[in-house]
């Protein structure tokens, strides 16, 4: 099976940067395209031995024991959140959406 080198720019990696608040120091960006360039082009490889091989998927397949629907009272469960909103658990915010 023939491999097809990735290719990234060096402009994508400015911008990429750019996005996930990185700074770049101007004489490391072409080796950093290169090494961008040997990860995508390995990540290509695995994903086309992936493709060949014949295996058959077994995720989210429990191989123990039926699935069982268990019904139950909702507000039993919510008595339990340390804070809530209505039938809503309330978590902390963990994303900033400033960007």
């Amino acid at each position: 099976m023939k491999v097809i080198m990735s290719k990234i720019s060096r402009e994508e990696v400015i911008k990429i940067a750019a996005l996930s608040s990185i700074a770049l120091e101007e004489h490391k960006i072409n080796a950093l395209v290169e090494q961008l360039e040997s990860v995508l082009s390995y990540a290509q490889r695995v994903t086309e031995i992936a493709a060949d091989a014949d295996e058959q998927v077994t995720k989210n397949i429990n191989i123990f024991r039926d699935d069982v629907i268990v019904s139950f009272d909702a507000s039993t469960v919510m008595k339990e959140a340390p804070e809530r909103d209505q039938n809503y658990f309330v978590v902390p915010k963990i994303v900033d959406g400033s960007r």
